[in-house]
């Protein structure tokens, strides 16, 4: 069995950085990464998906983005850009291709064991697999018996298999509202929230939006740490999408009462045939190889955690969780800092072990 100092599970934005904040603290992480390439779940998000914030404000780490720094990066960038930082990532072995499927406890460690058979013995675990792999299915009536087509948006890739056709996109933030306008310009596509749809302005007194969060310390501020509910975060637009859903283009309904063979019904009782629902309602950490760690998660897979390490398991830990301590907690501009300091805590421990 192979001894190491520190796993990393996922070798996406979480785990590339913290790999960087470990390297950097003195220590050789070994990074366990599920598929065949070092950029999480970037290359099998949709292909028109865009940064919600510009280039400037999405680096990780040791490693600015390249080209004008005022783009918003598309979906392809980003995964040059994170193949590109772990091939620069000395210090850190990253392997791929290697499935982890459980941690458990031993001794004053762990035992990681993979897909394959084979077993590391590691002092220190970070659980930096994200939530792709857990898509949230909302429990809407009659979806289950609906025969019509049913994908979650982490299936999407792009509007032209739905030409022609009647499709319904249900939530209400970015990527639910991107989705459906660019269905929009292909089929005849309804956007079905339970509220309104809120939007925040992209572009305030001529700059973007994140400088004024970075330059007012909100986008960093430790709210994760008190918000019982983390809030909703609204669609940031320039006008466009505002625009778009204005003119119908897609129209906006509140979310239907029923779904029945292959028929929907709207809350005002009208009812008609529909061909296709994408559900944009987000995500559930992926942490499945935690479930016989006793512990480690709540009765429904959610981590437990204070300040990113668990309170039951001394030397693991968390990285990328949605407001894990902050806003920017799970995105590519705010990891890093929710990385260094678990790599503090992390070196600590190991030094008090």
């Amino acid at each position: 069995m192979e001894h190491v100092e520190a796993v990393v599970i996922g070798a996406g934005q979480s785990g590339l950085a913290t790999a960087h904040a470990l390297v950097g603290a003195g220590l050789r992480p070994v990074v366990l990464e599920a598929s065949e390439r070092a950029a999480g779940s970037w290359p099998r998000y949709y292909d028109s998906l865009t940064l919600f914030s510009p280039a400037r404000f999405s680096a990780l780490p040791g490693m600015p983005f390249g080209g004008n720094p005022d783009r918003y990066p598309h979906r392809d960038e980003v995964v040059a850009y994170l193949t590109a930082y772990a091939a620069r990532l000395a210090g850190a072995d990253i392997r791929t291709g290697q499935r982890v499927i459980a941690v458990r406890a031993e001794g004053a460690g762990f035992t990681v064991e993979l897909e394959d058979g084979v077993q590391l013995r590691a002092r220190a675990v970070v659980a930096a697999s994200g939530s792709f792999g857990r898509p949230h299915r909302p429990d809407l009536p009659g979806l289950e018996t609906f025969a019509g087509q049913v994908l979650h948006a982490a299936d999407y890739r792009s509007p032209t298999p739905f030409a022609g056709r009647r499709v319904v996109v249900v939530g209400a933030g970015n990527s639910a509202v991107q989705v459906a306008i660019e269905l929009a310009r292909e089929s005849r596509t309804s956007l079905a929230t339970r509220a309104p749809v809120r939007f925040a302005r992209q572009c305030l007194l001529g700059r973007g939006l994140h400088f004024w969060l970075t330059r007012t310390s909100l986008d960093a501020a430790p709210l994760g740490r008190v918000l019982k509910t983390p809030p909703a975060q609204p669609v940031l637009d320039d006008g466009r999408y505002r625009a778009a859903l204005g003119v119908g283009a897609p129209d906006r309904r509140p979310v239907f009462t029923r779904l029945a063979d292959d028929r929907v019904t709207w809350t005002d009782g009208t009812t008609e045939r529909l061909d296709a629902l994408i559900l944009a309602t987000g995500y559930r950490p992926h942490l499945p190889y935690l479930a016989g760690l006793d512990g480690a998660l709540d009765p429904v897979g959610h981590p437990r955690y204070r300040g990113g390490a668990s309170p039951i398991h001394p030397g693991l830990a968390f990285v990328g969780l949605e407001w894990q301590r902050s806003l920017s907690s799970e995105t590519l501009r705010g990891v890093g800092r929710d990385a260094v300091r678990t790599a503090r805590r992390l070196v600590a421990h190991l030094a008090r072990s």
